[in-house]
C-alpha cells in the first residue's frame, strides 16, 4: 500500500526550510476561493516538483506565500522560512527575504527582464542592492554569475539587451540574477516553457547541479513530468487549487493514488504515434520558400554595422491541407522563418508566394487582404493578447475586422463556441490575459488564430505553456480543423514527439542553415543527421528511475554564437562524427531516398552505424 500522505496533509521534510500549512486565497468578486487548504514543505538541499493542470493553483500558492498577489486578495493560513512567518509581512520586510534568501525564476523571462537595462546592469542591480556591493564588484561578480550558469560568451552577453537573447539564454539569465546572493530556497516557475529539448536537458541539469553543490532547496513548478522525474526528490500533485496527492517521486510516478493523476502520468507517458494523414488530398502549394535569408544588425552604434545570417538559403513547400513541423534549438532561427515567411520580417534575399502570388517585393499595405486567411498562434501568449480587452473581445475581435458584416450576435455565438471548443470557461470570458495564467492565455491566443478558419496557420511553439491533458486537447482541435477546412499547418516546435504526431513531414534547423528533411516518422525512427539524432536523445523521459542519470550526461555548454559561424559544417563542433571534410566544405542539401533530404557529408556512414 503507498505510504503517500493524505491530499491536503503537510508533506513533511527533512530539515524543514519552506513550510505553508492550510493555505486559502479567494480574489475580490468569485465566489470560490483560488485555493483551499494547501499544504506543502521543502527542506533543505531537496527538490519538490509541484505539478498539475494549468490552473491548478501551482504558481499562485508560491505568490500568496511570499507576498506577489494583486491588492484585494485575501490570503489566510501560515507560511514560514524557517522560523520568519511570511504572511502578514511588510512590503519591505519581504523585499529583503525576496532576491537574498529567496530566489525566483519566472515563466516567461522576457516579461520579468528590463527592456531597456543590458543584462550586465540587471544582474549587478541585485547585487548592489541586497549585498551593498560597489559598482565595480558587483559587475565583476554579474559576469563570473553569468559564467557559472553557462551563458557562452558572457563578456558580450553583459552588454546586450533582453532582446538580443535567445529564449534559452534569457532563461539563463533570469537564473544568474535568481542565485545572484545565493539563495536557500529557488523557487522555478515552468523553466523550461517552450525551450527545446537540448536546452531543457541543459538548464535542468544545471539546476540539478547547482542544487547539489549549494545545498539549495528547488521548488520546481511545471506541467512537465520529465522534468520532474529528472530533479524531484517529492512530489505534490495540485488540481482546482488543491492538493491532491504527494509523496516522493517514486510513490508518485510509480503508484498514484488519483486517478487525475493516472490520467496525467498517462498523457505524459502517450507514445508518438504515427502522425494522421488528413482527411482530404493535398492541394494546391499555399506557401512557397525559396532561397530565404535574413541577416539582423548586431550590438549597439557603430558596432551595430555588424550583420548575423539568422536564416541561410532556407527552402520549403507546403501544400493545401499539409502540416510541415520546424524543428531546431532555440536561436536556430525556427521563429525567424516563421515571421519571414508571412512578410513579419524583412528578408535580405529569396522569394515567398502566398496562394500562387509572389508577395516578396509587395508593401505591406497591399498584403493585409490577404492575411485573413493566413494567421499565427505566437510563442509568448501574454506578450502577444491586448491587455486592455477581456477574453471574449481578444477573440472576437479578427471577425470585427475581418467579417464586419456578420451580425453582432452571430459574432458572439461564434466567439463563444471557439472559447469553449479550446476549454475556456465562461466564468473567464470576461477576464483580462493578466488574469488567467499561462496556459489559458495560450488558449486565447490559439482561439484568436483559429477562429477565421484560415487556411494557412503558423504555430510558433503553440503549445509549449499547456500541460499534457491540454496539449491533447488542443492537438485534436487542430487536427479537426485540417479536416473541416484543409487548413494547412507550419508548426513550429522543441516537442519532438508532438511533431511527429500532428505533422506529415518535418524540417530541422540548425543555426539557421537546413540540415534534415524528411516523413516525421522516418525522422524518429532513422535520423540521418546527428543534430536530429541528438535532439531525439534529449527527450525528458517521465521516469524517476531513469531520468536523473540522464540529465547528469547533459553538457552544460550554450551552443556557439551566432556571430561566430564557421565555414564547413556548423554542427562539426559538435559532432562526433566529424572528420577534416566538415571542417574545411559546407555539406550539400542532398536526396537521401524518396521525400528525405539531409546536408551531412557522412551521412550514409554514421546512420547505418559504420562510424
Amino acid at each position: 500500500m503507498s505510504s503517500t500522505p493524505p491530499a491536503g496533509e503537510l508533506l513533511s521534510a527533512p530539515e524543514g526550510l519552506l513550510s505553508i500549512e492550510a493555505l486559502r486565497v479567494r480574489f475580490p468578486g468569485t465566489n470560490a476561493p483560488a485555493l483551499e487548504d494547501v499544504s506543502l514543505a521543502v527542506g533543505r538541499g531537496e527538490c519538490l516538483g509541484v505539478v498539475g493542470e494549468s490552473g491548478a493553483g501551482k504558481s499562485l500558492t508560491f505568490l500568496a506565500a511570499f507576498g506577489l498577489l494583486p491588492a484585494g486578495a485575501e490570503v489566510s493560513g501560515r507560511a514560514r522560512l524557517g522560523t520568519t512567518e511570511l504572511l502578514g509581512l511588510t512590503e519591505r520586510a519581504l523585499d529583503r527575504i525576496r532576491g537574498r534568501r529567496v530566489g525566483l525564476v519566472f515563466q516567461d523571462p522576457m516579461s520579468s527582464l528590463t527592456p531597456h537595462l543590458t543584462v550586465g546592469a540587471q544582474v549587478a542591480e541585485v547585487l548592489r542592492r541586497h549585498l551593498g556591493l560597489g559598482a565595480r564588484a558587483a559587475r565583476t561578480r554579474a559576469g563570473e554569475l553569468l559564467e557559472r550558469v553557462r551563458l557562452g560568451d558572457a563578456g558580450r552577453r553583459m552588454r546586450q539587451y533582453p532582446h538580443e537573447l535567445s529564449g534559452g539564454m534569457r532563461q539563463r539569465v533570469m537564473i544568474a540574477i535568481a542565485l545572484a546572493c545565493e539563495p536557500q530556497l529557488l523557487i522555478a516557475d515552468e523553466p523550461t516553457t517552450a525551450l527545446d529539448v537540448t536546452l531543457q536537458a541543459q538548464l535542468l541539469a544545471l539546476l540539478a547541479q547547482i542544487k547539489r553543490e549549494q545545498h539549495m532547496a528547488l521548488v520546481l513548478i511545471t506541467h512537465d513530468f520529465g522534468a520532474v522525474a529528472g530533479l524531484a526528490d517529492r512530489v505534490a500533485v495540485m488540481r482546482a487549487g488543491r492538493v491532491i496527492e504527494s509523496g516522493t517521486a517514486a510513490q508518485v510516478f510509480g503508484a498514484p493514488r488519483e486517478t487525475y493523476t493516472r490520467e496525467l502520468l498517462r498523457a505524459a507517458g502517450e507514445p508518438p504515434g504515427v502522425p494522421a494523414a488528413p482527411s482530404a488530398p493535398a492541394g494546391a502549394a499555399v506557401l512557397e520558400v525559396s532561397d530565404l535569408e535574413v541577416r539582423f544588425a548586431h550590438g549597439t552604434g557603430l558596432l551595430r554595422r555588424r550583420l548575423f545570417t539568422a536564416l541561410e538559403s532556407v527552402s520549403l513547400e507546403l501544400a493545401g491541407g499539409q502540416a510541415l513541423g520546424i524543428v531546431g534549438e532555440s536561436g536556430c532561427g525556427k521563429s525567424t522563418l516563421t515571421r519571414a515567411a508571412l512578410r513579419l520580417v524583412r528578408a535580405r534575399g529569396g522569394r515567398v508566394v502566398w496562394l500562387g502570388r509572389d508577395v516578396s517585393a509587395l508593401a505591406p499595405r497591399y498584403l493585409r487582404h490577404l492575411r485573413r486567411d493566413l494567421q499565427l498562434i505566437f510563442q509568448d501568449p501574454l506578450a502577444s493578447l491586448d491587455p486592455h480587452l477581456t477574453v471574449e473581445r481578444l477573440v472576437g475581435e479578427p471577425l470585427e475586422i475581418h467579417l464586419s458584416a456578420l451580425p453582432p450576435a452571430e459574432r458572439l455565438a461564434r466567439t463563444r463556441s471557439m472559447l469553449e471548443r479550446v476549454g475556456l470557461e465562461p466564468a473567464l470570458y470576461g477576464r483580462r490575459p493578466h488574469e488567467l495564467s499561462g496556459g489559458q492565455c495560450q488558449r486565447v491566443g490559439i482561439a484568436r488564430a483559429m477562429i477565421l478558419a484560415p487556411r494557412l496557420l503558423v504555430c510558433d511553439e503553440p503549445l509549449s505553456a499547456l500541460d499534457v491533458r491540454a496539449q491533447r486537447q488542443i492537438r485534436l482541435l487542430l487536427e479537426e480543423l485540417r479536416g473541416e477546412q484543409g487548413t494547412s499547418l507550419l508548426f513550429v516546435s522543441h516537442d519532438l514527439a508532438l511533431v511527429r504526431r500532428l505533422c506529415e513531414r518535418a524540417l530541422v534547423l540548425y543555426r539557421g542553415r537546413m540540415v534534415e528533411l524528411g516523413p516525421s516518422a522516418a525522422l524518429f525512427e532513422r535520423p540521418l543527421h546527428p543534430y536530429t539524432r541528438e535532439l531525439i536523445e534529449a527527450i525528458a523521459l517521465a521516469d524517476p528511475a531513469l531520468q536523473p542519470a540522464r540529465l547528469a550526461k547533459v553538457a552544460l555548454g550554450e551552443p556557439p554564437a551566432p556571430l561566430a559561424s564557421p565555414g564547413g559544417c556548423a554542427f562539426r563542433a559538435r559532432c562526433p562524427h566529424a572528420t577534416a571534410v566538415c571542417a574545411e566544405q559546407r555539406p550539400p542539401w542532398v536526396s537521401a531516398g524518396p521525400g528525405r533530404w539531409v546536408a551531412c557529408h557522412h551521412f550514409g556512414q554514421w546512420a547505418d552505424g559504420m562510424l
